[in-house]
């Protein structure tokens, strides 16, 4: 078994899938495990060396035996060629969107496998390991930050990522000067936890939807009675619609949306008044003027707390790293499966 944990080549990406704790323990199976050098890494790659890992330069992985099962998170460089390993990573190439069909055609080309983290599940159909916690808790940050800024007819401007969660929570509370009211939808899954979890530390009481209030498939007239709404339903078809594109210029109290669980380039997305993900550079876009209604929609918000979410996920992970030589079977079995049927 050779296990490649490769570089993040994407900008403010400090996460990893797994930590040097996990790493040493692939490693006392007699597999061998190579982490690519990676500055901005929230872990320090002596680290994984303490632990039993070869050290390599970062983005050498194409060069890596065919072999190599290639562990990463966020999108690879977009340079076309084609993909000849077997990748475990968040591809986003399942629900439409037209940069997946381009992913998914390099795997063709290339005879590689995704191995898509999204669709890494039980039995019951259920994720195995998700960042949603702190996905929910950072987007719903940002989005409170922005109404707060709002209220002082100001935008939120460039963030970086925070030392830790309570950090976060703290600058919240020193944005705001009343509580907003706020609508979570999906507030009973992880993402939704999060997000409920950090209303709460700021002092907002927020309403929780989940499948009972969202069965009958809309419309959803409330949700433009809140200041803020919180989506935490990813994408996927049959989703009810509960922003739709007309809705800036309707009579409503919402400002800003936190589309948490951001896919705007699926046709499939619930929140119809925009079209393209936010940056940590530039976190809310303005889909309608006056009165304003900003969205947020960044897709690495567990990036903003990396050494809590880093933590989180490779926890989640690792008792299934350490089958990876069942590929065929549970967990990996049914990722491949679901990339064929997709393929």
């Amino acid at each position: 078994m050779l296990i490649w944990m490769r570089s993040e080549p994407r900008e403010n990406e400090a996460r990893a899938p797994m930590v040097p704790k996990g790493a040493a323990q692939l490693v006392a199976k007699g597999w061998r495990v190579i982490v690519e050098d990676a500055a901005e890494r929230c872990i320090a790659t002596d680290d994984y060396r303490a632990a039993g890992c070869e050290i390599v330069p970062a983005g050498s992985w194409v060069d890596a035996p065919r072999e190599a099962i290639i562990l990463g998170l966020k999108e690879l460089p977009e340079d076309g060629t084609p993909l000849r390993h077997r990748h475990i990573m968040f591809g986003h190439a399942y629900k439409g969107q037209a940069s997946g069909r381009v992913l998914l055609d390099r795997f063709k080309d290339g005879g590689g496998t995704l191995l898509d983290l999204e669709y890494l599940v039980d039995e019951t159909g259920r994720r195995v390991a998700a960042f949603g916690y702190w996905a929910g808790y950072a987007g719903a940050a940002l989005s409170v930050m922005a109404w707060g800024h709002q209220q002082r007819d100001e935008v939120l401007q460039a963030v970086d990522a925070f030392a830790s969660a309570e950090t976060m929570a703290t600058q919240v509370r020193n944005t705001i000067d009343k509580a907003p009211t706020a609508l979570i939808i999906g507030a009973l899954g992880r993402v939704g936890s999060g997000a409920t979890d950090l209303c709460k530390a700021v002092g907002i009481a927020p309403t929780g939807w989940d499948m009972a209030e969202t069965a009958h498939g809309g419309p959803f007239p409330e949700v433009l009675q809140h200041d803020i709404l919180l989506n935490c339903i990813l994408a996927h078809e049959g989703a009810p619609v509960f922003v739709q594109a007309d809705a800036g210029a309707a009579a409503r109290k919402l400002s800003v949306i936190g589309d948490i669980a951001c896919d705007p380039e699926s046709a499939f997305s619930p929140i119809k008044v925009y079209g393209q993900t936010t940056t940590w550079d530039t976190p809310t876009l303005r889909a309608h003027e006056a009165p304003p209604l900003d969205v947020m929609a960044i897709d690495n918000l567990p990036s903003l707390l990396p050494a809590e979410s880093t933590d989180d996920f490779a926890r989640q992970l690792l008792p299934h790293l350490l089958v990876l030589d069942q590929l065929d079977t549970g967990v990996w079995g049914r990722a491949k499966d679901t990339f064929r049927s997709h393929l």
